[in-house]
């Protein structure tokens, strides 16, 4: 669920999100789904597969398509096993919960009703596996009104049938986004002695009904090394506190319980792959696999998708190795320079690439790029920090320093100042544009820049003149670790945003770290301050000045995606926050036109199609923080992020009022690299 609030004169709204997907119909709610019986033609097994079938109610006078839902039943069972989920189907959807879904409940007689849903190498065995990857899937998709998408497909089983399903989602992940793996019979590496994987042929080679080597190939540990990280697949198992426990110690291993949990513990390390694991109060039956079956629909109806997400284009800036985004910015011509910190010879260069240009920040040491900012004659401002003499002027310099540089608009360099207290750490991590050509600046001290040192860290505001002269440095914070972000120039003054550890300029601490923005008046003195955040982990990356005056931040508080907006004198004038159950953060602030603004962050949830891990989400907000449009694009990994689940991302808004965005990507393989794309404020999409 996505929840939007905005409060202004004391009033606070939350909404609520539909699940309704793109290009599907909204289930009648006053009506439920249907169950009827049907066959699929199967050439593999020379017979039809009979199946329940599962309509969502409104299907019938519809036009749009649905997600599709394969159900597998256990060893001994049918195809009625399932219908009895139908009552939670149609309370998830109409509490919408889920999305309007098909439901395809097949039947599998083979092998006794033990044939483990594989293909058969026994005598007298089936191809069940093709027979349900293949033909049943076909005959869905040209029957119904399904999305031929795998992020529009899920498979779920219980017992034999978890078995089942979990094959087909790693075995088959072009078919399938996510499976519902509950109380699973596998077992590593071999099964029991007195186990029925052993008795009716699934697992067996010619008159042989049990294989080992046969069962070592179709088990879950020799697909793990075959799984496509850029088809990301999602797991939920569930298993009961009370399954059977053999009497023989010797087999304990293979309870299971301890299956289910060696099963976790080994797909949660493989890249592309992704579970959650419920230990449910009961046994081998439903009433564990009734409740884990609603949870499951919940956490994984959320990747369910009608329509592909929208991709990022392919990382073209970046080397080799590890890169980072180190900005964006576009000129009043239209063209856009990217920024970033690119790998080689085991150091970090800045680099900086405009239109048919571009230039290398470099020494022997570090540099990397937290910034760029267009100017008015073509040229662009870049800010960051280097751990060499990046000026020329500071031999032997081997600890953090900032700078700031100026480049014409062929991309030559002008100026360069770089600044900082000897053997200190000073970084950069904001920039604005000043409007006479200088720059703001904001960033940390481990020193004594501009005064004494109050703590580990202290935040800094510093003001360079168009020639790079340095004009003032102010030095901010409080007993702890403070850290300044994002900084924005306008009418009133400059504003900036960052996090504390101990509290801002006197604040009491919130709890955990704590988000801050301030309010300076144009010579750096401190107007207003204002915390944000609660016990938890909070903080704020990015602030712009709307069209209209109002500074507007964004950041995190509670793993919620945040935007606030100030006046000049502090006041807060709304509030607005993204909450999907996973994480969700702003990084960066696009002013538009009429006051609006672009928040550009990203998700692990669902507020558009999911891409992958986490995406790029972009939020459009009105001059009141009311949603206009919202939605999330990106690869198959994470994009947006770091490993340190901090931030990578930049944006600008173009003088046509879309919006340029550049941020991390893992996309490309490897160890990360660098994208660009320009999204339309109206869709948030490019």
């Amino acid at each position: 669920m996505v929840r939007w609030g905005w409060i202004g004169a004391l009033a606070a709204l939350v909404i609520a999100a539909t699940t309704a997907l793109p290009g599907q119909a909204v289930q009648d709610r006053a009506r439920p789904g249907t169950i009827t019986a049907a066959t699929a033609p199967s050439p593999a097994l020379g017979e039809p597969v009979a199946y329940n079938l599962y309509l969502p109610g409104g299907y019938a006078e519809g036009k749009g398509r649905y997600p599709v839902l394969y159900l597998l039943h256990g060893r001994g069972d049918t195809k009625e096993a399932w219908t009895r989920v139908k009552s939670s189907l149609d309370d998830l959807i109409a509490a919408k919960r889920i999305p309007p879904l098909i439901a395809v409940m097949p039947d599998a007689p083979w092998s006794e009703r033990g044939n483990w849903y594989v293909d058969s190498r026994h005598t007298g065995g089936k191809p069940v596996e093709t027979a349900f990857t293949r033909d049943l899937v076909r005959h869905v998709d040209a029957t119904y009104r399904t999305a031929p998408l795998r992020n529009a497909r899920l498979v779920g089983g219980y017992s034999m049938g978890g078995a089942g399903a979990l094959r087909y989602a790693l075995a088959h992940q072009d078919l399938f986004a996510g499976a519902i793996v509950l109380s699973p019979a596998v077992y590593t590496p071999l099964p029991p002695a007195d186990s029925s994987t052993r008795e009716y042929g699934a697992f067996g080679d010619g008159d042989t009904a049990f294989s080992e080597k046969v069962y070592t190939e179709l088990n879950y540990p020799a697909l793990l090394g075959t799984v496509d990280p850029d088809l990301p697949t999602r797991l939920f198992i569930a298993v009961g506190d009370d399954e059977y426990a053999n009497p023989d110690p010797a087999e304990a291993r293979h309870d299971l319980d301890f299956e289910s949990a060696a099963l976790y513990n080994a797909v949660r390390r493989v890249p592309g792959l992704s579970a959650e694991l419920r230990v449910m109060d009961g046994g081998h039956d439903w009433s564990v696999w009734a409740p884990a079956f609603e949870q499951a629909m919940i956490d994984l109806g959320a990747g369910l998708s009608v329509v592909p997400p929208t991709p990022l284009p392919g990382p073209p800036y970046g080397g080799a190795g590890a890169d980072w985004a180190g900005g964006v910015a576009v000129d009043a011509d239209g063209s856009t320079t990217v920024g970033y910190a690119e790998s080689g010879q085991a150091r970090l260069d800045a680099v900086v690439k405009g239109a048919g240009w571009s230039a290398r920040l470099s020494t022997p040491a570090d540099e990397r790029l937290y910034g760029l900012a267009a100017l008015p004659d073509g040229g662009v401002l870049a800010a960051g920090y280097t751990k060499g003499d990046l000026d020329g002027r500071h031999a032997g310099n081997a600890t953090d320093d900032a700078f700031v540089a100026r480049l014409d608009a062929s991309g030559k360099v002008t100026w360069i100042t770089q600044f900082g207290v000897a053997g200190a750490a000073d970084r950069l991590y904001g920039l604005a544009a000043a409007p006479d050509g200088g720059a703001y600046v904001t960033g940390y001290t481990k020193g004594d820049l501009a005064g004494p040192n109050r703590g580990d860290k202290d935040a800094v505001l510093a003001r360079l003149a168009p020639d790079g002269r340095l004009a003032w440095t102010r030095q901010f914070g409080g007993s702890g670790e403070d850290k300044a972000y994002g900084v924005a120039a306008g009418p009133s003054g400059v504003h900036a945003v960052g996090s504390t550890t101990a509290g801002f300029e006197g604040a009491a601490p919130l709890g955990g770290l704590d988000g801050w923005a301030a309010g300076y008046a144009p010579d750096g003195t401190l107007q207003w301050t204002s915390a944000v955040g609660g016990p938890g982990e909070d903080r704020l990356n990015g602030v712009a000045v709307t069209t209209a005056g109002l500074a507007v931040v964004t950041g995190v508080s509670g793993g919620d995606l945040l935007a606030q907006a100030y006046t000049a004198t502090g006041r807060r004038s709304w509030s607005a926050t993204v909450a999907t159950p996973t994480a969700d953060e702003g990084a960066a602030v696009a002013p538009l036109a009429g006051g609006e603004v672009e928040i550009v962050g990203y998700t692990r949830g669902r507020v558009g199609v999911v891409a992958g891990g986490a995406d790029i989400l972009t939020v459009r907000l009105d001059g009141r923080g009311r949603q206009r449009a919202a939605a999330q694009l990106g690869s198959a990994r994470d994009d947006g992020v770091d490993p340190f689940a901090e931030p990578n991302l930049y944006a600008a808004t173009a003088p046509s009022g879309k919006v340029a965005i550049s941020g991390l990507t893992y996309g490309g393989g490897g160890d990360g690299g660098v994208f660009q794309v320009t999204v339309d404020p109206a869709t948030g999409l490019p």
